[in-house]
């Protein structure tokens, strides 16, 4: 059911959505708004959703250009790659033992254009052993690693990159290889987990009380998209009300899992050919990003969130006799209107170099 094709609504007006203006510093606070902006701003972003149900000025505030300004400045966000050695896998080994992980982190000042962005290597003493892949997760300033690949696991490794502890955290009720894992409010859900069976067993971890719980079991039916992620050129979208799920297929590109990420609850995916598209969830349809004409056709990617724009790194080799290959990263702007997704790239930006055998596989947004 993928479709490249917007619907055809060319006839009806379209209308640019103009954002509400800055709110009164007196409808909330005697305080003047740059002095708000700048407390929020030191608030943990993991704390933003909470601030946004406290009233409307609150959610435009934490959501506006301004407040992403001031903690770039303060370089309160940071991003984690992770690169894995084509190399480093011995032949004599079975087929699905892991290769080796290198993790970097940098801060992308989007405000400071002449400041060098140098990758940092981090250790984050992850015991893969047999674990080929395992589903990762950033909330707030850690990332959770929820094992289970090819081979079955239930276990929960968390990594504080305040601390640059990596620690163990309460295994799943049960064991889970190729399973579904998204965010939805305070609780990390977990769907599915053991192939081709037709029925899905979910749970959920609470961030609050770190503990799981069984969650309700999916059934097929249409509802709003809260946690996914993306297997065999399918999408899984399931609903923590009441456990619905829905699937949809992804345009057919070989490319597309080298660039995946969710932005404002819109799913956004990479492709070589088509561009950055994004889908349409009302009118159920792939929709292309428009105003990126000039954007690098490049075939290994990453995205995430920085600072409110979306974070666009891509792996370039000049010469191929070189044993090493840069990375790059853009930030790219997008702008939501009646039309469709407008975005605007800033400045390409050099991060550093890596080993040619590197191969990039995660892109994670983390925050104060």
């Amino acid at each position: 059911m993928a479709n490249t094709n917007a619907a055809s609504n060319a006839d009806e007006p379209r209308r640019e959505i103009i954002p509400p203006p800055i709110p009164s510093p007196s409808w909330f606070s005697p305080l003047p708004i740059e002095i708000v902006l700048k407390i929020l701003a030191y608030v943990p972003k993991r704390y933003y959703p909470t601030l946004s149900c406290v009233c409307k000025n609150f959610r435009y505030l934490v959501r506006s250009p301004e407040i992403h300004r001031i903690r770039s400045l303060l370089r309160k966000d940071s991003l984690y790659i992770c690169f894995y050695d084509e190399t480093s896998r011995p032949k004599i080994r079975k087929w699905f033992t892991s290769h080796t992980r290198k993790w970097f982190t940098f801060h992308m000042g989007e405000n400071n254009p002449t400041e060098n962005h140098f990758l940092v290597s981090v250790d984050l003493g992850f015991p893969y052993h047999d674990e080929f892949s395992p589903s990762t997760i950033a909330i707030g300033p850690e990332i959770f690693f929820i094992c289970g690949s090819y081979i079955p696991l239930s276990t929960l490794w968390i990594f504080d990159s305040r601390s640059g502890v990596l620690r163990q955290g309460p295994s799943m009720i049960v064991n889970r290889r190729f399973k579904d894992v998204g965010l939805v409010g305070s609780k990390i859900y977990v769907v599915g987990g053991y192939g081709d069976d037709d029925v899905i067993e979910a749970e959920s971890f609470d961030l609050k009380t770190q503990t799981w719980e069984p969650a309700p079991i999916p059934e097929e039916s249409v509802r709003k998209l809260c946690a996914l992620t993306i297997t065999n050129d399918i999408v899984h979208c399931y609903d923590s009300r009441d456990g619905s799920c829905e699937s949809f297929e992804v345009p057919n590109d070989e490319w597309w899992r080298t660039g995946v990420c969710v932005i404002e609850n819109v799913l956004y995916v990479y492709y070589a050919r088509f561009g950055l598209m994004w889908y349409d969830s009302k009118l159920m349809l792939w929709r292309v990003v428009f105003g990126l004409r000039n954007l690098n056709k490049v075939r290994s990617v990453g995205m995430a969130e920085c600072y409110g724009k979306m974070a666009f790194l891509w792996e370039e080799s000049r010469d191929v006799s070189s044993e090493t290959k840069e990375i790059w990263c853009r930030l790219i702007a997008l702008n939501r209107s009646e039309a469709g997704i407008r975005g605007t790239a800033g400045a390409s930006k050099l991060l550093g170099n890596v080993p040619r055998g590197y191969r990039l596989e995660h892109c994670l947004s983390l925050s104060d």
